[in-house]
């Protein structure tokens, strides 16, 4: 299977997951994007269409031979700590057509320990 057609598979996977969830003021969508070499958070109300709280491990200090997952379950960390200062308890989990394994399973691993509901 070529790039392309991953990638559309994953943007078709996307879209179903889309279809079903949306999040609110009172519990925002934890959108993950993953690339090649990074990952993003966002929380975001889709009632309003803004995005509360982000995070990405671009804004990391002190990156090293860590490998992505540790960087990745720091993101979650970092996303959960600014959704505690804005208020924001629970979530609803948007993987981005993606598994829920290894990077984007360690980003939620981390914003649970902080506190964060998903």
């Amino acid at each position: 299977m070529d790039a392309k057609t991953r990638r559309r598979a994953r943007v078709r996977r996307h879209a179903r997951v889309r279809s079903k969830i949306s999040g609110t003021a009172a519990r925002p969508r934890l959108a993950v994007y993953r690339s090649n070499r990074h990952i993003y958070a966002q929380l975001v109300d889709d009632d309003a269409a803004r995005t509360l709280v982000s995070a990405s491990d671009r804004e990391l200090t002190g990156g090293g031979d860590k490998g992505k997952t540790a960087p990745a379950k720091a993101v979650g960390e970092l996303l959960a700590e600014r959704a505690r200062s804005a208020g924001i308890q629970r979530v609803v989990f948007d993987r981005g057509g993606r598994l829920f394994h290894g990077r984007v399973a360690a980003l939620a691993e981390g914003a649970r320990e902080k506190g964060l509901q998903i």
